[in-house]
């Protein structure tokens, strides 16, 4: 019996530590953007508007993060038409959808008691939940992010100097600007597995930021986000295991563990060494 226990054990550990690596490899492409660009809290809010959309497709029967992703892809659209339409800046764009979201969502879970357990998969993961299925989703998702990246890199870049320079390079902004929130839309659901909507910045922000101080190239800095991702999924799912602490919350705490040690790592080996003054000359030297 007890063999059975311990072989089911390491399938869902072993198909955590894939999805998980997955989710670290989109989250290494745009985490890069969103730390480049400053786009962090549209992470925040995508993640608690996805609250929604869980509640009703959990009434309703259907699967949660199917509707968890048409409520987030339904909040960066109306972002967008907010920032032409309205006149509003971006973070207030972002923050009134933000509360109104996470408000609507608090009012139907509020309303209806029965789908506790998936609202607190949704805020706070269930990385060992994941199955084939959702493996198949994640390697879907990862290779849409690579490709949608690749394309849109010059428009991306040229974007991030400054939106006149993109429109004179011939680059379409609203596009390349819709594509990025996309791609964060996507990040921040196929995160959610994982580590939950409420900590899903970790992921986004953690390994970016650790990949930073290493690295001036936008791709090469995307590359060793991955790593440091997967890095932080492998270590948080190890702890998790051992220590019986929540997987989604260790994860993310070893995200942000990474990127702290990276640039602590950094400062130590790229300080200055003191240079010691010449030995002051000897009397018999000064004389000779």
């Amino acid at each position: 019996m007890h063999w059975i226990l311990d072989a089911l054990g390491t399938a869902f550990f072993a198909r955590a530590l894939v999805g998980g690596a997955l989710v670290a490899i989109i989250c290494g492409v745009v985490g890069t953007w969103v730390v480049i660009r400053g786009m962090a809290f549209l992470g925040e809010a995508l993640g608690h508007g996805m609250l929604p959309g869980v509640a009703v497709a959990t009434l309703a029967g259907a699967p949660p993060m199917l509707g968890g992703a048409v409520t987030a892809a339904l909040m960066s659209a109306l972002i967008g038409a907010l920032q032409r339409r309205g006149k509003l800046s971006y973070d207030t764009s972002i923050g009134l959808l933000f509360v109104a979201m996470l408000a609507l969502g608090v009012i139907i879970v509020s309303h209806s008691g029965s789908f506790a357990t998936d609202a607190t998969a949704l805020l706070f993961g269930d990385v060992l939940a994941i199955s084939t299925a959702d493996l198949l989703l994640l390697a879907v998702a990862t290779a849409l992010t690579i490709a949608v990246a690749a394309a849109g890199h010059r428009a991306f870049v040229a974007l991030a100097f400054d939106p006149r320079i993109a429109q004179a390079l011939g680059h379409r902004v609203r596009l390349a600007g819709a594509a990025l929130t996309g791609l964060v839309t996507l990040a921040v659901v196929a995160s959610a597995q994982a580590v939950g909507t409420l900590l899903v910045v970790a992921l986004l922000l953690g390994p970016a930021v650790a990949a930073t101080p290493w690295s001036r190239r936008i791709p090469d800095r995307m590359a060793l986000a991955g790593v440091a991702g997967i890095a932080a999924v492998g270590l948080g799912l190890a702890v998790s295991w051992h220590a019986a602490t929540a997987a989604g919350a260790t994860i993310a705490i070893s995200a942000i563990a990474l990127a702290g040690a990276s640039h602590l790592a950094h400062l130590i080996t790229t300080r200055p060494r003191p240079s010691r003054a010449p030995l002051p000359a000897s009397p018999l030297e000064s004389h000779a």
